[in-house]
């Protein structure tokens, strides 16, 4: 075999994974465009990306309804989301497969236009305004990102009760786990990151303060799943969406230091060299690895996501710099891609231009090696 790492069994909370291939969780919009729901077509998708005791990390979900920015974007705070959920989660169990679900509010990263003309809510009224960023508004067309409202205290304590409720929920749809977003810039990174915390409350200021609401968030789920079976989400030196702490490395060795001491399943980084929340293929040259600065601080399973292909996520696992990675683009090409990596099987090119919406073609249209046609 030639990505043998790749291949070896881990135990990942009360699971044992049969392969380290985990499918990273991938925006694709083709929900129910008017209650956000999963339909067949999501479970299909999943279904087909499911292997024995393989990983997958379903989409990010809104555990409110002002928590989301694009259309046809899942969310989990619903009757019909929670049902719409079961047929993926049975989907992915009926073929052997494990599936956590991504808790997700996007902040300012968001359209007053998908919230009844009110303004995104964010750590502080700090709008994004990065060269060459857009919003997308409900209707699909593009816009100037809206100065956002800052969360008064009060609100920032709704923000956890409804990831708590969120985790509830996807208790509730069979899932058989949760991971916390606190990545590419949506709200919980907004709270992290001075550059868009300017908050003078309990929620702002020191990197205590402004690590506080990733903590409740990931705490709150930690009391509906317990530790063993919540991973969370981040991104050190990420610049997607217009984030970037100055100073990355206090920030992010406090929060990595902290969650280690809570059990979790697993901490999943985005590697900088691949960060920009799908708006494009990028890969930034000379820039730091997340698995290899923050290993040293943590002791439990660590996932990486971000331009891998096997030879280096191979070595990644072999090297000790991390325990699992995350595939995202060819995962979406190539349903079978942990067969695949491990017979040395070649990939199947993805379509950038299918990602986000539509129907069945670039979703779930990509054959099985086995179905391909030889040239």
């Amino acid at each position: 075999m030639k990505f043998e790492a790749l291949f070896r069994p881990l135990q990942v909370g009360p699971y044992k994974l049969a392969h380290r291939v985990a499918m990273a969780p991938l925006t694709r919009m083709r929900a129910e465009r008017e209650s956000f729901s999963p339909r067949p077509l999501n479970a299909e998708y999943y279904g087909q990306r499911a292997t024995p005791g393989g990983l997958l990390i379903a989409e990010a979900s809104p555990v409110l309804s002002h928590g989301r920015g694009n259309p046809a974007t899942p969310g989990i705070y619903s009757e019909a989301q929670i049902a719409g959920w079961r047929k993926v989660t049975d989907a992915v169990h009926a073929k052997g497969g494990i599936i956590f679900l991504q808790l997700w509010h996007v902040g300012r990263v968001s359209h007053s236009s998908f919230h009844g003309g009110e303004l995104p809510v964010s750590a502080s009224a700090i709008a994004i305004k990065a060269e060459g960023m857009k919003a997308m508004t409900a209707d699909g067309k593009i816009s100037d990102y809206e100065t956002p409202r800052a969360l008064e205290t009060d609100e920032v304590k709704g923000i956890v009760e409804a990831f708590r409720q969120g985790a509830k929920n996807a208790l509730a749809a069979g899932f058989d786990g949760v991971e916390i977003h606190g990545a590419n810039g949506y709200l919980l990174e907004q709270f992290l990151q001075s550059r868009s915390n300017r908050r003078a409350d309990q929620y702002g200021g020191g990197i205590e303060n402004r690590a506080r609401l990733l903590m409740e968030v990931t705490q709150a789920a930690i009391d509906v799943w317990g530790a063993n079976r919540v991973g969370v989400r981040l991104s050190p030196h990420g610049i997607a969406n217009d984030s970037g702490e100055p100073d990355p490395m206090p920030l992010y060795t406090h929060v990595v230091k902290t969650l280690d001491k809570l059990g979790l399943a697993y901490l999943h980084f985005i590697e900088p060299r691949s960060s920009g929340a799908g708006r494009a293929d990028v890969h930034w040259e000379n820039v730091p690895s997340a698995m290899v600065l923050f290993r040293p601080h943590y002791s439990g399973v660590l996932m990486t996501a971000g331009g891998f292909t096997g030879e280096t996520a191979n070595a990644a696992i072999a090297d000790g710099h991390a325990d699992i990675i995350a595939f995202g683009r060819i995962f979406i090409s190539n349903p079978d891609l942990p067969r695949r990596l491990e017979h040395d099987y070649p990939v199947t090119p993805y379509n950038r231009a299918t990602f986000y919406g539509g129907e069945e073609k670039g979703y779930t249209d990509y054959p099985v090696y086995d179905e391909l046609t030889p040239a």
